[in-house]
């Protein structure tokens, strides 16, 4: 039985593939072709502290990070980013909530489930984006004069 249910949910999916439908970032390839991934592009190296779209985004990497080693045994990031270093860095420290394990105490070492940056914090390059960004954030939409109510009925 579960295994009739599964082939009926998968049924929309293989008639998908079955019909060479394609999205923008796949192209026209056939879902089980594989195709080359496209060029890398130079990530933004401008230093410049983008403005973030909402509440609690992790900040953006504004810098070139090719080679940055960030494992077990050491985190790049923190040459420049960590507490002791932003002095003679000039860099942003990292936030407060970094230093905190899941039980919200506060440590004194960067917490190991905030060491691997790249989780959420992403280098940015110029390129035109694969689908259309329709995105709004908090204040545009609070800025937005009220929309008119709708008629009522008599």
């Amino acid at each position: 039985m579960k295994r009739i249910l599964l082939a009926f949910l998968m049924l929309p999916l293989w008639v998908f593939a079955a019909n060479g439908v394609h999205d923008a970032m796949r192209g026209p390839a056939q879902l089980n072709e594989t195709t080359n991934p496209p060029p890398l592009l130079n990530p933004d190296n401008s230093d410049v502290r983008r403005q973030r779209n909402y509440a609690m985004q992790p900040p953006v990497i504004p810098h070139k990070v090719e080679g940055y080693q960030i494992d077990k045994n050491a985190n790049r990031c923190m040459m420049c980013h960590a507490r002791t270093r932003t002095q003679e860095s000039q860099a942003p420290m990292i936030s407060v909530t970094h230093f905190m394990d899941r039980q919200g105490n506060f440590l004194a070492e960067l917490s190991p489930r905030r060491y691997f940056c790249m989780q959420c914090h992403v280098p940015q390059a110029n390129v035109n984006p694969l689908i259309e960004n329709r995105f709004i954030d908090a204040d545009a939409i609070l800025n937005q004069p009220p929309a008119a109510a709708p008629a009522r009925k008599k």
